[in-house]
C-alpha cells in the first residue's frame, strides 16, 4: 500500500462532471495531438505501400489533388473511378489512421464539419435523442468517426440508422476501426465485419487496409513503466496542483458513477494522472469501463503515473483472449505509451 495520497493533488473521485448536448457537438472536433495532422504530415512506412496508398486515395476523397505519374507528353492521365460517399479505414494499432482521418477533417473545405469517436456519437444519441441528433447533424458536409465499435448491437443498429439517414442528405463519411496485428482472424476486427453489420450501409463504403507496426512501440521496451512509492510521489510533486493522485480501485469504482461521454470532463485541466496501487482487472464491465477512460486521457495526451501492477498487465489472459481483445490490446498499448511521456523531474 502506497503512502498517503498527495493533499494539493486533483481527486478524480471528487469530480462530477455534467456535459449538455451543445457542448457535447461542440466537442466533436480531432483530438488536440491532432490539431494539426495533415496529409504531409503523415509518414508513411516504406516497408507498407498500403499505408502511402491509403493517403494518396484519401487526399482525394478530401478534395486535395494528388500528383498523377505519366507516361510519356502525350500520355493522358487514367481517370479516377468516382468516389464513395464513405470511407473506412481497416488496419492494426498504431498505424496512423486516427492521424489520416483528421488529415481529411483539415482538408475537406466544408462548412459543417464534425470528429468523434464513436461513442462520442452513440453518447450524443442518448444526450439528446436519436430524432434530435439527426436534426442537429444533418446538414453537415463531414462525418469523421474514430474507433467505430460492433460490440453492442445496438448501437450499432443506431450508428447505422444515423449514418443512412445523413448519407442521404449529402454527408460524406470516413470512419475508422482497429485490427490486432498479426492476429490472422483471431478476435479480428475487419472490413468484412464491418461491411456485414452495417449491412444497408455496407455500399455507401469504400475500404482501405491499412498495414503496419504500431508506432506507439517501435520507441518502447512494450512494458508500462511501474514508480515505487518515493518515485511516484516525487512525478505527483512535480507535476504541481493540476496532478491527480488517487487510488485506482476508487478510480474504478467512480467510473461507474460517470456515463462515459463525461469522461473526458473527468480529466479537464490536468497534468498528469496518478494511480496508486493498481490491480489486476477481473469484472468485464470495470475493464471496459477502464478502457473508455483511457481513451480519453490517451486523446488529451496526458501522461499517466502508476504503483502496483505494470499498466500492461491490467487485463487478465481470459479477457485477453476473449470478444473484447481488440479493445484491451489497442489500451494496453496506449498505458504503455502514456506512462513512457513524462518527463523526468530529476532529469537536467
Amino acid at each position: 500500500m502506497t503512502d498517503t495520497m498527495n493533499p494539493n493533488a486533483v481527486h478524480l473521485t471528487d469530480r462530477q462532471p455534467v456535459v449538455t448536448g451543445p457542448e457535447m457537438l461542440a466537442s466533436l472536433v480531432p483530438p488536440p495531438q491532432f490539431d494539426t495532422a495533415t496529409f504531409d504530415s503523415y509518414r508513411s512506412d516504406d516497408a507498407y505501400p498500403s499505408q502511402s496508398e491509403a493517403k494518396d486515395l484519401l487526399q482525394r476523397f478530401a478534395g486535395k489533388s494528388v500528383a498523377v505519374k505519366r507516361g510519356g507528353f502525350f500520355s493522358r492521365a487514367k481517370k479516377e473511378p468516382e468516389m464513395k460517399p464513405g470511407v473506412y479505414l481497416d488496419g492494426g494499432f498504431g498505424v496512423g489512421k486516427t492521424h489520416l482521418l483528421a488529415s481529411i477533417y483539415h482538408a475537406m473545405p466544408a462548412r459543417r464539419k464534425y470528429f468523434g469517436s464513436f461513442i462520442e456519437y452513440t453518447a450524443l444519441v442518448g444526450a439528446l435523442g436519436y430524432k434530435n441528433t439527426v436534426e442537429l447533424l444533418r446538414g453537415a458536409d463531414l462525418l469523421c468517426i474514430d474507433e467505430f465499435e460492433l460490440d453492442d448491437p445496438g448501437d450499432t443498429m443506431v450508428m447505422t440508422r444515423l449514418l443512412g439517414e445523413l448519407v442521404g442528405t449529402g454527408t460524406r463519411l470516413a470512419a475508422t476501426s482497429n485490427t490486432p496485428p498479426n492476429a490472422l482472424g483471431e478476435g479480428r476486427f475487419a472490413a468484412q465485419d464491418f461491411l456485414r453489420e452495417i449491412h444497408a450501409m455496407s455500399d455507401s463504403f469504400q475500404t482501405l487496409r491499412i498495414d503496419g507496426v504500431d508506432f506507439r512501440q517501435r520507441a518502447l521496451d512494450g512494458q508500462a513503466i511501474v514508480h515505487d512509492d518515493a518515485a511516484y510521489a516525487a512525478r505527483i510533486a512535480a507535476a504541481g496542483p493540476t496532478a491527480s493522485d488517487d487510488l485506482f480501485a476508487d478510480v474504478i469504482r467512480h467510473l461507474a458513477t460517470v456515463h462515459p461521454s463525461r469522461y473526458i470532463r473527468l480529466i479537464d485541466g490536468l497534468s498528469l494522472v496518478g494511480l496508486r496501487d493498481v490491480d489486476q482487472l477481473t469484472d468485464q464491465s470495470e475493464a471496459l469501463r477502464f478502457v473508455a477512460f483511457i481513451d480519453r486521457v490517451y486523446d488529451a495526451q496526458i501522461p499517466i503515473a502508476a504503483t502496483g501492477v505494470s499498466l500492461d498487465q491490467v487485463f487478465s489472459e481470459e479477457m485477453l483472449g476473449g470478444g473484447y481483445r481488440k479493445k484491451y490490446l489497442r489500451a494496453i498499448s496506449r498505458l504503455n505509451a502514456l506512462t513512457h511521456s513524462i518527463e523526468d523531474p530529476a532529469a537536467p
